[in-house]
């Protein structure tokens, strides 16, 4: 059995100091220090840094070189391994608009490791397939001859490993692609790479639509007589946002009132790609050509294609340009995620009975350990 001691550990109600973590594969007790008999444990010393939940990045194509939808499962594992090192535990591997057939075959990798006893990085839990059931108009640095009219058929068909899909509301067909997925799975249904106006965004919620693919991206936009597909996302209680918080997809001055609007329905992603973790350069999105520069990535027309953020950079960005408390901004990238996707019984926050998915942070949110499982999976210097 470990303990984790000296920390400020980050609650869901709250950041405590002179609490202990006792976990073994799973959180046991969450208790005051000094009522420890601490030669019974393995004691790992936080240091006064910060103790907090493991990360969940529910929307990511790619890192360190690869990308999902190239669908190969090596390529996914060591993606897995090395957005432990940014203190995510738990993931959805995310799919672009490609042909069906590599739609397909991204599925059956991910599928694979997702059952298999030997994968060893942040834990999958199922597929974002992000498209290919978009607008073309809104389609971003998505391919536009694989978009496809929204087909229930296609994601029942995979529904043991499609977490959640996008469909973009306005388009024909999606109105009865929503009803059937809602009816006959548990698929998160997200609205985005949309042109719906609020109205049509509006009754895509009614559909059963429940979540927002990066807010403000490759969406129609929030103005004072045409609120769009935003105004629909900001409004609606029921919808949960993503949100890219790089200090560039959406400015920084925005982030304060997402979270005010929003509150447990904010969930922070990275939408990395394969160019993450790499030096500037060339790279691919989804088989289309992009320049990695700083914070950027570019397609040749200027249409910005992902991003190269870490999760944990997006925790520490949002609390850095907002009101949020650090363990509410931690919450926004761990348990409302997690509640997003009908995972927070054992995953998102440090609560007895949970997952032992714990990180050790400091005051910058760089992650110094990654605990998965109960087993540390990282130690940085």
């Amino acid at each position: 059995m470990k303990c984790i001691v000296n920390g400020t550990v980050l609650l869901e109600n709250g950041a405590f100091d002179n609490l202990a973590v006792v976990f073994d594969e799973k959180i046991e007790k969450i208790c005051d220090a000094k009522r420890l008999d601490l030669s019974e444990y393995e004691v790992i010393d936080a240091n006064g840094k910060f103790v907090s939940p493991g990360l969940l990045d529910m929307h990511i194509h790619g890192y360190l070189g690869f990308d999902v939808s190239d669908g190969n499962e090596d390529d996914i594992k060591k993606m897995a391994e090395g957005i432990v090192k940014n203190g995510v535990t738990a993931w959805c591997p995310t799919t672009m608009t490609v042909s069906k057939a590599e739609i397909e075959k991204a599925f059956d990798a991910v599928r694979t490791l997702k059952n298999s006893q030997e994968y060893y990085g942040a834990r999958i839990l199922g597929v974002n397939s992000e498209g290919p059931f978009i607008n073309a108009a809104k389609k971003g640095a998505q391919a536009e001859e694989h978009i496809l009219k929204p087909d229930a058929d296609f994601v029942k068909k995979h529904k043991d490993i499609v977490k959640l899909f996008t469909v973009a509301p306005e388009v024909d067909g999606a109105k009865e692609c929503i009803e059937s997925v809602c009816k006959d799975t548990d698929v998160l249904i997200s609205m985005g790479h949309t042109n719906a106006t609020y109205e049509e965004a509006r009754k895509g919620v009614e559909s059963g639509v429940r979540h927002t693919t990066h807010l403000f991206n490759a969406m129609t936009p929030l103005s004072h007589r045409s609120p769009g597909a935003v105004g629909a996302a900001l409004s609606c209680p029921d919808v949960s946002c993503e949100l890219i918080a790089d200090t560039f997809h959406v400015d920084k001055g925005l982030f304060g009132m997402v979270a005010k609007l929003k509150g447990d329905k904010l969930c922070l992603i990275t939408d990395c790609v394969r160019a993450g973790g790499m030096p500037d350069g060339d790279y691919t999105l989804g088989g289309q050509p992009l320049k990695k520069e700083g914070i950027k990535c570019l397609m040749p027309d200027g249409t910005i294609a992902g991003s190269v953020l870490k999760l944990n950079e997006a925790v520490y960005n949002l609390w850095e340009n907002s009101d949020l408390e650090l363990y509410q901004a931690v919450k926004c990238a761990s348990l409302n995620p997690a509640k997003a996707l009908g995972e927070d019984d054992e995953n998102g926050s440090i609560k007895e009975g949970k997952r032992a998915d714990i990180i050790i942070a400091d005051d910058k949110f760089n992650v110094l350990m990654t605990i998965l499982g109960g087993e540390i999976r990282y130690k940085g210097e």
